[in-house]
């Protein structure tokens, strides 16, 4: 007679050995398929090495291994399986806006939540106090990207000049203006005046081109703003707001950005 632990034991043995190959994501078809289980059974053992908080249940068929150091919590970071997951979605994404910033240095303003890029919206995800937001952008694919190396591997990283596009793409969702120019004063550090420019041609919209580069110059590194200011008079801008939502009475005018500046700014650091 067959022990009724047998299932159980044969699926924690599988799964603790996947850390040793590299590994800490499967499938639930994947897990199945190697231990021969029927759909009730895997969702009998599962359930019960989550109950542990050694394994996480993050989207549909795709779980996580969560090896013994962070079982007392019971979640890993997300930038260990944010590359498994995407893939496991068919999304091509980059890691991006505040998670991005942090990656190059700007950790003033840290999310509470891992920001990524998708092509397409994507419900966020919170587990244990681990927290994925996806924002959703048609031309992710054309977004310059660092390949940035990871616990488990490499992870696609908006450029430091991306990032600050997308800072202000998603504005409202970063914390506004002011959130945005903190991050920037500390990430301007790394921007390279010229790889600036050629992300404002992969973003195509002028009117981000032209508050980045009012806002650039209210940061510690204002000249590196120059290139690109050249880069936006050539295309004869119409004039914008500095902020879309705001109202433009009786603001002023900034004739060097062709911007209406219909609100004050402010960032946190000096």
């Amino acid at each position: 007679m067959k022990s009724p632990n047998r299932k159980p034991r044969a699926f924690d043995a599988w799964v603790d050995a996947l850390p040793s190959q590299g590994r800490y994501t499967f499938t639930r078809r994947e897990c199945m398929s190697a231990l021969s289980l029927t759909r009730k059974a895997f969702n009998r053992v599962a359930g019960r090495m989550a109950s542990r908080k050694r394994l996480a249940h993050i989207h549909g068929e795709f779980y996580v291994v969560v090896p013994l150091e962070h079982a007392a919590v019971g979640i890993v970071p997300a930038d260990w399986f944010i590359v498994d997951l995407m893939k496991h979605l068919g999304r091509p994404f980059y890691v991006g806006g505040l998670s991005a910033a942090e990656y190059h240095g700007a950790a003033h303003q840290r999310p509470q939540q891992y920001q990524v890029v998708a092509n397409r919206p994507l419900r966020a995800i919170t587990l244990r106090g681990m927290g994925i937001r996806f924002f959703a952008k048609g031309d992710v694919e054309n977004t310059p990207v660092l390949q940035v190396k990871g616990v488990t591997g490499y992870i696609p990283v908006s450029t430091p000049e991306a990032t600050s596009f997308d800072l202000l793409r998603y504005c409202r969702q970063v914390g506004g203006l002011d959130h945005v120019l903190t991050v920037l004063q500390e990430l301007a550090e790394v921007i390279d005046p010229s790889r600036l420019v050629e992300a404002a041609e992969a973003d195509g919209n002028l009117a981000y081109a032209q508050r980045i580069g009012w806002l650039l110059e209210r940061t510690s590194f204002a000249g590196k703003a120059a290139k690109l200011a050249k880069w936006v008079k050539g295309r004869k801008p119409f004039l914008a707001r500095l902020e879309p939502s705001l109202p433009t009475r009786g603001c002023q005018r900034d004739k060097r950005w062709m911007l209406l500046v219909n609100t004050e700014v402010e960032g946190d650091l000096q």
